[in-house]
């Protein structure tokens, strides 16, 4: 399988948070949009619960986006790979528009950024929770 990387350089400073938060959402989009895809063209896929998948956090500064395939291949994913994938297997399985969105704390220094599935009720499911975070 092919890769495609992104340098992006984002979330340097306090200054840059708001237009680094419109890439995340636009990056998590393109990954969204990738997982339906894949799903489409291979209905067979086990779904995310049932997949022997793992919650486990990247090394920083590590940052791999992976698609289902990466996911069950490894074992393991973050939140952003098991975000996308639920809401695209909601979506191609189950007809309904979840869409993967994001939650930031501020603990000190620290900018924390959670990426969840969010239902069309505004509901909250958080696949990495599920999966052993």
């Amino acid at each position: 399988m092919k890769r495609i990387v992104f340098q992006l350089g984002l979330f340097q400073t306090a200054a840059d948070r708001k237009p680094s938060e419109r890439v995340l959402t636009k990056a998590l989009e393109l990954l969204y949009t990738a997982d339906v895809e894949y799903l489409r063209q291979h209905p067979d896929t086990p779904g995310i619960y049932e997949a022997g998948v793992r919650y486990q956090r990247e090394p920083i500064p590590a940052e791999v986006w992976k698609t289902p395939p990466y996911c069950i291949a490894d074992g393991y994913a973050d939140c952003e790979d098991l975000a996308c994938w639920r809401a695209a297997e909601l979506l191609v399985r189950h007809n309904i528009d979840a869409r993967p969105a994001y939650t930031f704390k501020q603990i000190g220094n620290l900018s924390l950024y959670h990426i969840v599935v969010k239902h069309p009720d505004g509901t909250i499911e958080d696949p990495s929770k599920k999966l052993g975070m």
